[in-house]
């Protein structure tokens, strides 16, 4: 989602429910994308206004225990910022599962309301903020709303078709690493029950390949 201040910073926010890898590249990549693109041609760089990317996670990538990461571009020995332009915020949701729900923390508060499971944690998230009530309210509009929740199952089976390519594309390339190690084995002459330990392959599969060698 793409948004504006009134002040005129730009923001960005994406949600990821699974690991895409490269997330601090993609994160870089859009903040940039949306900087270089509010100068029309002609324009000087001190309309440039701040920029800020947001990615709401729902798994553990940074090497911090810290739910909120935030990266500013500072000066490696003073640790002076060179500039506030920049800011790119990580927000990893398993990593705030110990805090307390009845937290005073805004953030906490919706972080929780991202994670909250069923309507009882919903409801207790919605009894304590006036602003999560009414995200509450919004989604009990589109759960009523039939279109809605087509377009939102369609997205759900479009996220599980997503996940079970990446599976399947890691377990072809597992395979594929296997079948080259056996390959060399054989062609070193070792024996088709070591290759099928080392491997996981089949003593069929070791075979086939075999004759495929010869």
């Amino acid at each position: 989602m793409r948004a504006k201040t009134k002040t005129g910073e730009q923001i960005n926010i994406e949600v990821q429910l699974h690991n895409k890898y490269d997330m601090e590249k993609r994160s870089l990549y859009y903040w940039a994308k949306m900087y270089e693109g509010q100068l029309a041609e002609g324009e000087p760089y001190r309309n440039l206004k701040k920029t800020v990317t947001i990615s709401i996670i729902d798994f553990e990538y940074l090497p911090t225990e810290n739910y909120h990461s935030v990266f500013r571009l500072r000066e490696d020995e003073k640790g002076f910022v060179l500039t506030d332009d920049l800011e790119i915020h990580f927000l990893e949701l398993p990593k705030v599962s110990g805090v307390h729900q009845e937290t005073s923390d805004m953030l906490v508060k919706w972080m929780l309301f991202f994670k909250a499971e069923s309507k009882k944690k919903l409801e207790e998230l919605a009894m304590s903020e006036p602003t999560i009530r009414k995200a509450v309210n919004v989604l009990e509009f589109l759960s009523q709303d039939a279109e809605a929740r087509r377009l939102y199952e369609l997205r759900e089976k479009a996220l599980k078709d997503e996940l079970n390519m990446i599976k399947g594309a890691k377990a072809e390339g597992e395979r594929q690493k296997a079948i080259k190690m056996a390959l060399n084995m054989l062609a070193d002459g070792e024996p088709i029950d070591k290759i099928a330990r080392y491997t996981e392959l089949s003593p069929d599969e070791i075979q086939k390949l075999k004759q495929q060698l010869h």
